[in-house]
């Protein structure tokens, strides 16, 4: 897989941490470092840890499916990318009760919720027998700076509907059209 893959399935799943991040900007108001680096730092880890542990299950699996495995890895993100437009269109209810999101169990919760896709992007990748250490580093560092830049516009815009759902619909189009991309390359779309 392609440099250029690599950073766009990236792009893709930062999404979710890119909506999730705007909007604790809005509901703080005023968003300190300290507040930045905690959210940033942590969707960056868990964006960088699931692709891995995703990819150390499939690599159990690999052999017994390696004459579809292009499938797989289009089935994967097929099913990502469906559920994040579909997540983007469910309409929300804000929650006022809610505590300041960059600490305890609610920015741990936020983090896995954030990362989840990454897991199976990983059984995915491994799938594509791929070095997944340098897509983790990249995944991790990337959605680290779109946190990092969703906060602090989040301060700015104070109103994020919009903008998180228009997110979530990007992240999900850019994984469907990389799935499709990856069934190209295997010639699995000759029948066409």
């Amino acid at each position: 897989m392609k440099l250029v893959n690599i950073i766009s399935i990236a792009v893709a799943l930062s999404m979710d941490a890119f909506a999730v991040s705007v909007a604790s900007g809005a509901k703080l108001k005023k968003v300190s470092t300290r507040q930045t680096f905690r959210l940033s730092w942590h969707f960056g880890l868990f964006q960088a840890m699931m692709p891995v542990i995703g990819w150390s299950a499939g690599l159990s699996v690999r052999t017994l499916i390696e004459s579809y495995d292009h499938w797989v890895a289009f089935g994967l993100l097929a099913f990502v990318g469906i559920h994040m437009i579909r997540e983007a269109l469910r309409p929300r209810i804000p929650d006022e009760t809610e505590k300041d999101p960059t600490k305890g169990i609610t920015l741990v919760m936020l983090s896995v919720a954030t990362s989840i896709d990454a897991l199976a992007i990983g059984f995915g990748l491994s799938m594509l027998n791929l070095n997944i250490w340098i897509s983790a580093i990249i995944i991790g560092l990337v959605a680290g700076l779109v946190t990092m830049v969703g906060i602090h516009l989040g301060e700015k815009l104070g109103s994020v509907s919009l903008l998180s759902r228009c997110s979530g619909i990007v992240g999900g189009i850019i994984l469907l059209a990389i799935g499709v991309n990856i069934l190209r390359e295997h010639s699995a779309l000759s029948f066409l």
